[in-house]
């Protein structure tokens, strides 16, 4: 049997299969250059691509609903799908949440105990309805990371790095969660990106701390620097996510750390200098977050909001 690519390649093929502006393409509602003109008129304008179609006549509302409503309908089987193939690998490797070591508590500085509050209800991130899972055993590039980053800390070329890493944190003002992600989001954002193809090789590698500071990464390595970092200035696991989100500004999956600070979820972007509300936005629409403890699959309430979102 062919070996599954992982979880966020799997989940990025079926996105990208049914986009509204290659779906009215296939249909023969628009041209590839038509496609291309909205596209490049989205990035400028910050429209929804229903509403910049709508706007030039290309198709009806009552076409977009019915296009849109199919779209939902595709992705919710796709969801579907994903589901069960996970419970399927889950029944046979039988890994679970707990089964991860917790690494990064190795990491706490000594003078960051541990002191915040228990999330008493996790807000909706960008108003999704949140599915939670304890069995972590699809996941094998996040439980591998953490496996390869236990050894990270008896390499001697890794120790120097964190030992540095662990000075750099030190820095960092003890205060609220808020005040302390900013920091981290900008302390981490410093280091060089590059694609894990020309980093590692691969289409999808999701690296150690260790590995990202000596080499670079791509986003979803920035996410668990960050998580790890936030992890050692003492933030609970529980106000941590990492996330896999679609960018609907560039119509490609991207990874973010949600933290859920005293003040509401904020998310940390490699892509913005600057922390984003959680709660609402309309550039990245969640597909999955997770941590050690569990993860959460997103979905959209109704076909009617994904209606609504296009056109409004």
């Amino acid at each position: 049997m062919r070996k599954t690519s992982g979880i966020l390649t799997t989940i990025k093929h079926s996105l990208q299969r049914q986009r509204l502006g290659e779906l009215l393409v296939l249909q023969g509602k628009i041209s590839p250059r038509e496609l291309r003109l909205s596209l490049r008129e989205q990035k400028r304008t910050k429209k929804p691509l229903g509403q910049i179609f709508l706007e030039k006549a290309v198709i009806s509302r009552r076409q977009l609903v019915f296009i849109l409503g199919r779209q939902y309908l595709l992705r919710a089987c796709a969801t579907c799908l994903f589901i069960a193939a996970s419970t399927n690998l889950a029944a046979s490797k039988k890994a679970h949440a707990e089964r991860i070591s917790d690494v990064p508590a190795k990491l706490t500085l000594s003078s960051m105990a541990s002191e915040f509050t228990r999330v008493s209800a996790y807000p909706a991130i960008y108003g999704t309805i949140e599915k939670k899972s304890t069995n972590l055993s699809a996941f094998t590039k996040w439980s591998g990371m953490f496996e390869r980053f236990e050894k990270d800390l008896t390499q001697q070329a890794s120790i120097k790095v964190i030992q540095d890493w662990q000075s750099d944190l030190k820095q960092i003002k003890r205060g609220s969660i808020k005040n302390m992600a900013e920091d981290v989001n900008k302390l981490v954002n410093k280091t060089r990106y590059i694609t894990d193809i020309k980093n590692w090789g691969k289409s999808d590698y999701w690296a150690t701390p260790a590995e990202f500071l000596q080499r670079g990464g791509d986003c979803e390595d920035y996410a668990i620097a960050k998580y790890t970092a936030l992890r050692a200035l003492g933030v609970p696991e529980e106000r941590l996510r990492v996330a896999i989100v679609q960018d609907t500004y560039k119509n490609i999956p991207h990874a973010v750390l949600i933290v859920y600070t005293e003040n509401g979820a904020y998310l940390l972007d490699n892509q913005n200098k600057n922390m984003i509300s959680a709660s609402f936005g309309d550039r990245y629409k969640p597909i999955f977050s997770i941590n050690r403890q569990a993860w959460w699959l997103h979905n959209q309430p109704d076909t009617s909001t994904v209606v609504a979102s296009a056109v409004r």
